[in-house]
């Protein structure tokens, strides 16, 4: 999860200016039988409000023994929700936290300062196939947090906020947005929110956030009389009221936005931060691999490999 690709993203053209102020087009890359499609950051935009970072992750199916791998990495200046809808994955993490992620449900890991932590699918009790589809975002912190402690807290999705009606059913993640509020605090104003809408259905964009965006992540979506199937991301133009149609086969997307940031960030491997400094500080941290004294310790249970510090 730390491969970052060139993107090309198509520009909006005619009518479609009109409401969406960039349409990105993720490349697909295979990474061992592994798909991820990667829609930030994309090189004409950085973020979507504080999201800095959207991968999607599969559909695949997974055999016993044979999945995700993601050996022990650091992370810095931001927080990473993991969001499933097919499968499970195991998550550890140098405060100690063991814990598997499973569809519905909210895992908010804050790096601040600096955690290490590992993605497996290394369930011994699995023995049929298993089907893998999901969500990892990046959000940035706002600069008053980038020290923060590290934190991992997690809500089953019973616990979240969940709207039903007129052909739709959509479950609040994080953020506040149609008058619901989630329960994991947020170190910014956001909105993060899974959508299922049947064929026909309409999903209005909250209005009252700053920056807003949706991602396709299975059928298709119609908006000003274009369609966008699956695997596009579309940015908003902002305060601009704006409606999704579901196609003929129905659709499930993510929206999400918020507040934008004080500016820029710097972006490099696993780290984001508002200056160079910091990034060249985790960087020589992580190279030292000091891990029982430095700024970052390894996954207890999960402490015999990590990936190294890329040479580039």
């Amino acid at each position: 999860m730390s491969w970052n690709p060139a993107l090309e993203p198509h520009c909006p053209t005619g009518n479609e200016v009109d409401a969406i102020d960039t349409l990105i087009v993720p490349r697909a890359r295979d990474l061992g039988g592994f798909e991820v499609r990667r829609a930030l950051p994309a090189p004409r935009r950085q973020m979507v409000g504080p999201f800095i970072f959207f991968d999607q992750m599969g559909p695949v199916e997974f055999l016993p023994s044979r999945g995700m791998d993601v050996r022990p990495h650091p992370h810095i200046g931001l927080a990473t929700i993991s969001y499933l809808f097919r499968g499970r994955m195991h998550h550890r993490d140098s405060l100690g936290t063991d814990a598997w992620i499973e569809p519905g449900a909210v895992n908010l890991m804050v790096a601040g300062h600096g955690i290490t932590h590992s993605e497996r699918t290394d369930d011994a009790s699995q023995t049929d196939p298993m089907p893998f589809l999901g969500i990892q975002t990046w959000v940035a912190l706002p600069e008053k947090a980038e020290d923060a402690a590290a934190d991992f807290v997690h809500a089953g999705a019973e616990e979240l906020p969940v709207m039903e009606g007129e052909g739709k059913t959509v479950r609040l993640v994080l953020g506040r947005a149609w008058g619901e509020a989630a329960p994991v605090k947020t170190f910014s104003d956001m909105f993060y929110a899974d959508a299922v809408l049947e064929a026909g259905a309409r999903l209005p964009m909250p209005d009252d956030h700053e920056d807003r965006g949706v991602y396709v992540v299975e059928g298709a979506v119609e908006q000003a009389g274009t369609v966008y199937e699956a695997g596009r991301m579309m940015v908003f133009r902002p305060g601009d009221r704006v409606s999704l149609k579901a196609g003929p086969q129905g659709a499930r997307v993510m929206v999400l936005g918020g507040e934008t940031l004080n500016g820029p960030r710097y972006i490099w491997w696993n780290f984001v931060a508002s200056s160079k400094e910091r990034i060249e500080e985790a960087k020589e941290a992580w190279r030292r691999g000091d891990w029982q004294n430095g700024r970052f310790h390894l996954p207890p249970g999960d402490d015999a490999e990590f990936i190294p510090l890329p040479e580039r």
